[in-house]
This record gives structure tokens, C-alpha cells and sequence, in this order.
């Protein structure tokens, strides 16, 4: 199973001094992060794309490709790349450059972003949203499977014997998740795909995500791609800890309160109680994440957001000090002990690599 963190690259006031990063300072920031995720033995660094203050990234390939310079095992991710006002030639020929960059060390999450006023700002309509996902999607994987491409669609021009370059790194195009918090036409196109299903499971009760990740389950099944229970699922997930939970309660406080996405509404304690956020002792922390098993059933990626709401840079680098040390290596052993052998590991491209040609004849076979 894949450990690592998420960010969504705000630039929120911290609340207990009034300071405001810089864009600069916040960048800075998350390379800061990444290469530290590395550092203390964390598998999958991602971040968000976003074209609106306060976010800094609308480029996640740019800021990926120099973080991969920077590290060397490390899983690089996005934690959404916009497949709905992203043109799929652009994202094609991206992260397939990015995947030759880092030596293969590159998948996407793919969705359709929270913000609505970013499709007219790409020419597009957010009516349109979940057509253009699947019309998108379907051109991106012709891109990167088959090498000359005829194709004709609704939301732009055709293309005549057109390909996509670099091709994708050995053969292999990166690995696809599909995220989503609601819709259960993303699900079924993972589903259908074969892909992986990352849900978000921030914002919602585990009831919901429950019957999200099924849903998916059971079209992944029904596409004849294995049981159910060996879909590929990721899910994501909010932390906060000190040694004592009652310091991790008050520390963290000021910050829920004024989170731009979900301060000034229910409590941190209510909000502790509905959804995944845990803020408390790093045991705390293990003891829930280890529930999500519970009802997701077994999953292959678990990505914490830390860098949040206005935290700062030495508390963020704290946290992860904490994750790498106290939390993941016993996650780790308790998800490992309990996952059956059928249960497939977290795909990685040397996987993947290994698979296609254990599937593909040799010359002499095929000859014969």
C-alpha cells in the first residue's frame, strides 16, 4: 500500500499571526514539502490544479517535473489534474514528458475540479461537465495507446493522422486514477477503464464514500477486469497531530476555524465526528485511519492533506516528521498483515512494464 500527502496549494492567512505567504514563499513551501515527504520514507507526493487565487498551481506538471529532479523514489501524483477544460493532446503530451522525466515515477488523478467558473475561462460550459470528462477522457486514451489518430468529437476539432509526443515512457502511459467525491458517472468510467477510483473523502460521512467506492467496485467487476475486490482504489484524508491530543485540538483550532473551504460551519468536533479529519495523537491517527479498511474494504493509496489553511512551514514539516516515524510504519504493517494475496499492491509503472510483457508473445512465439 501507497502513503503520502496531498496538497491543494492555497495561500490562506495563518489566523494566529495575520501573515499571508507570498506566492513565492508558498511554492517555495511545497518543494520544501515534497522533498521532505521523500526524506522521512513517504511513497506519493501529489498536487492539485487550481487557476484562481488564492491557489498557486496551474502548472502541476512544471512544479512536478522539478521536484522529480529533486528526488529519486518518490511517486508523483496529481491531486486533480482538469480533464474537463485541460485540452487531452496538452495532458497527453505533459504527462507523458513528465513521465520520461522522472524515470516513470508518474500517475494523475483526474476530475473536474470544484471551481465553476473555470470553464468559461477555458471555453467551456459547466453544463457540460461530465460529457466532456467522458469525451475527454476517451481521446486522452487513444493518445497514448494507439500512435496515429483519426478522431472526431463534439468539444474539438478532429484530428487526422495526428501523434502525440514523446510517446509514453517504455510503452506504458501513465497510470490513470479518476477522482470524485459524488458522481457515480466518474466511477463508472474508472470502472469501465479499468482504472484506478480516488475519492476524496474529506468532506463527506464514510456512509458516503462507502457506497461510492461499491458502486465502483461493482462496475469494475461487471467490465470483467477481476473481483470486485481487486479494484484499484485510493482515498484521501486530513491530519493533525501532537504527542497529546488535547495540544493537537487547541493548535489546531484556529486554523479549522478560518479554513476558507470549511471554516465558519460546524464545529472541529462535529466536523471530527462526520467526516475522516482526525486531529489528535499520532495513535489516534492509526487507530481511524486503519477503520477506512472497514468499509472501503482493501485500498492501495492513502493520501493525507497537512499543509492546509494557513499552517506553517515548520508545523507542516513537523507533521510530516510525525507521519514518517510514528504512523505510516505501523500503518503499513497492520494493512499489509490483513490484505488477502489476491489483493493487487498499488500499480507503479516497473509493475505495469513487467505485466505488459509477460502478456506480449516474443518474436519467436509468435513466428511458431
Amino acid at each position: 500500500m501507497q502513503f503520502g500527502i496531498f496538497t491543494v496549494s492555497d495561500i490562506t492567512t495563518d489566523p494566529t499571526t495575520g501573515r499571508t505567504p507570498s506566492e513565492a514563499e508558498r511554492i517555495q513551501a511545497v518543494l520544501a514539502i515534497a522533498r521532505k515527504a521523500e526524506e522521512v520514507g513517504l511513497d506519493v507526493f501529489a498536487l492539485g490544479e487550481h487557476h484562481n487565487p488564492p491557489f498557486f498551481s496551474s502548472s502541476p506538471t512544471t512544479t512536478l517535473a522539478y521536484v522529480a529532479a529533486q528526488t529519486s523514489t518518490l511517486q508523483l501524483s496529481t491531486a486533480t489534474t482538469l480533464i474537463t477544460t485541460n485540452d487531452p493532446v496538452k495532458i497527453a503530451e505533459d504527462y507523458a514528458m513528465l513521465q520520461h522525466l522522472a524515470g516513470g515515477r508518474v500517475d494523475l488523478t483526474l476530475g473536474r475540479g470544484n471551481t465553476g467558473p473555470v470553464y468559461p475561462w477555458f471555453g467551456q460550459d459547466i453544463r457540460d461537465g461530465i460529457p466532456l470528462a467522458v469525451e475527454n477522457y476517451a481521446l486522452l486514451r487513444r493518445l497514448w495507446d494507439t500512435e496515429v489518430v483519426d478522431w472526431k468529437g463534439k468539444y474539438r476539432t478532429p484530428l487526422q493522422g495526428f501523434t502525440s509526443t514523446p510517446r509514453p515512457l517504455d510503452g506504458v502511459a501513465p497510470f490513470v486514477w479518476h477522482g470524485s467525491i459524488r458522481s457515480p458517472q466518474i466511477a463508472e468510467q474508472a470502472a469501465y477503464y479499468g482504472d484506478g477510483f480516488f475519492a476524496n473523502h474529506i468532506f463527506w460521512p464514510p456512509e458516503h464514500t462507502k457506497r461510492m467506492v461499491e458502486f465502483y467496485r461493482g462496475r469494475f467487476a461487471h467490465h470483467g477486469h477481476g473481483d470486485a475486490d481487486q479494484a484499484i482504489v485510493g482515498l484521501g484524508g486530513q491530519v493533525f497531530m501532537r504527542k497529546n491530543s488535547q495540544d493537537a485540538v487547541a493548535e489546531f483550532r484556529p486554523y479549522f476555524d478560518d479554513a476558507p473551504v470549511y471554516g465558519h460551519g460546524p464545529s472541529l468536533e462535529e466536523f471530527s465526528r462526520e467526516t475522516p479529519l482526525t486531529v489528535g495523537s499520532p495513535q489516534q491517527v492509526i487507530e481511524r485511519t486503519l477503520v477506512f479498511r472497514d468499509y472501503v474494504g482493501d485500498y492501495q493509496r492513502q493520501l493525507f492533506l497537512v499543509d492546509h489553511a494557513g499552517l506553517p512551514l515548520k508545523t507542516v514539516l513537523e507533521q510530516l516528521d510525525i507521519l514518517g516515524e510514528e504512523v505510516v510504519p505501523v500503518l503499513r504493517r497492520e494493512f499489509a498483515a490483513r490484505k488477502p494475496a489476491h489483493v493487487p499492491d498499488a500499480p507503479t509503472h516497473a509493475a505495469r512494464v513487467a505485466a505488459r510483457r509477460a502478456a506480449t508473445p516474443a518474436p519467436e512465439e509468435v513466428r511458431a
